[in-house]
């Protein structure tokens, strides 16, 4: 049997040397939602878990000034029920009630939600056995060892920034509306605080696809910033599943427009669940901008967004839905405008 300690960090500091004192073979745990999945499935097997639910000050939730700032450890539940994040942000909002459960959401914390691991199949199944490789070869999970993914069941991989070492999707729907927002990440770590736009937070996959985020080992998120702006109130996160609720999106977009009249003074999309990071639609964002919104014209953005997709064996649906989400979403959007 594996052994395994428990320690609780009163302070950012704390936390840090704790991960050193570990030799690294740790992991930070607040809400707990993923961490313990990747345990149980034999992912994850850090020697300590360092409890940081208890540090002071990283459970705010600050809306006045130019910017809105979440703790890292603020609950998802919370923020999504602040009042100018409801009123004035939908996209952030709702991209937080459309994700998990209830239950969940009342447990895990807007920075835990930025650092989960795919739900590929072959990443999270194929570690089930006592070997060290797993039933399934997964590059995310053992470098090196391949992607059964590659020509294997990939309904649900991305056709965004894929490589030839990896197709998972990146499973969140919070950093996708953050990304329209050009949101920026604070990390408190044994170098002290710096600060990541979220565009460079997430790494696509290449030939590393281990190495999912630009975060250093004992590193903390500490809190998350998002720069307030007119296309917040004219914003949503649109998300197209398998069902209803609790479940993980086949394509999502998270639009925020600045209307004048009927055309696009500016616009931020980014799409969920066809992309191997929260993905930019910079093609989509020239196509609305500086013409009137029609639905012919939101279209054309949204085909615009999946030109280079590479789809796999059965996952070529995602290119037509990702495009008329994409659509979807910037009507839905500015039907809101005041």
């Amino acid at each position: 049997m594996r052994g395994l300690t428990y320690t609780i960090a009163e302070t950012p500091d704390a936390a840090v040397a704790q991960f050193a004192d570990a030799g690294g073979d740790a992991r930070y745990i607040a809400g707990g939602t993923n961490i313990y999945d990747l345990m149980k499935l034999r992912i994850e097997r850090p020697v300590r878990l360092i409890d940081v639910s208890r540090i002071e000050g990283l459970d705010t939730i600050e809306t006045d000034g130019d910017v809105l700032r979440f703790g890292g450890r603020a609950l998802m539940a919370d923020v999504a029920r602040t009042p100018i994040v409801r009123d004035e942000y939908p996209v952030l909002a709702e991209s937080l009630l459309k994700a998990a459960s209830q239950q969940l959401r009342n447990m895990a914390t807007v920075g835990g939600n930025l650092l989960q691991r795919t739900r590929c199949m072959y990443f999270r199944n194929g570690a089930g056995s006592l070997s060290t490789v797993g039933v399934y070869p997964c590059n995310k999970r053992e470098p090196g060892s391949g992607c059964a993914a590659i020509g294997g069941l990939d309904r649900t991989q991305a056709v965004l920034g894929t490589s030839e070492a990896c197709t998972a999707v990146a499973p969140g729907d919070w950093p996708v509306a953050l990304t329209a927002l050009d949101a920026t990440i604070e990390i408190f770590g044994p170098e002290g605080t710096r600060t990541v736009p979220i565009a460079d937070f997430y790494r696509l996959p290449g030939d590393t696809p281990h190495r999912e985020f630009n975060i250093d080992p004992g590193e903390l998120v500490t809190a998350i910033t998002v720069r307030k702006t007119p296309a917040g109130r004219t914003s949503t996160y649109h998300k197209i599943r398998d069902r209803e609720s609790y479940a993980f999106a086949l394509a999502s977009a998270a639009v925020a427009i600045d209307m004048d009249g009927d055309s696009v003074r500016t616009a931020h999309i980014a799409l969920g669940g066809v992309a191997t990071t929260p993905w930019r639609a910079r093609a989509a964002e020239r196509v609305v901008t500086g013409a009137p919104l029609t639905p012919d014209q939101a279209l054309r953005a949204g085909q615009a967004a999946f030109a280079e997709a590479r789809a796999g064996q059965h996952n070529a649906f995602k290119i037509e839905l990702g495009a008329r989400v994409i659509a979807d979403a910037l009507l839905i959007a500015a039907q809101r405008r005041a």
